[in-house]
């Protein structure tokens, strides 16, 4: 049975859901990263630890599904639209 894998990549925190065929949920992990304030009413993020977030939470979620990066047939990702890293 394959498997689909979102990323969701928020303001506050990195997301990972790991959908059955069904389009049930395996399983699912988050976690949030640091805001970086340089002046007042600005906001940053460090790009180095958006990745490690995304990356961690999606192998915390493989790991929790009991699953292999080979049963994944679908990647989808969605972020905050204010941001892109590629």
């Amino acid at each position: 049975m394959k498997h689909i894998l979102a990323l969701d990549q928020g303001t506050t925190s990195s997301r990972a859901i790991v959908f059955a065929e069904d389009g049930s949920v395996r399983a699912m992990a988050q976690q949030e990263f640091r805001q970086i304030f340089p002046h007042q009413g600005w906001v940053e993020h460090d790009p180095e630890e958006i990745w490690a977030s995304q990356l961690k939470v999606a192998r915390h979620a493989l790991a929790h599904a009991a699953l292999k990066a080979t049963d994944i047939a679908a990647l989808g990702i969605t972020n905050q639209r204010e941001t892109t890293i590629l």
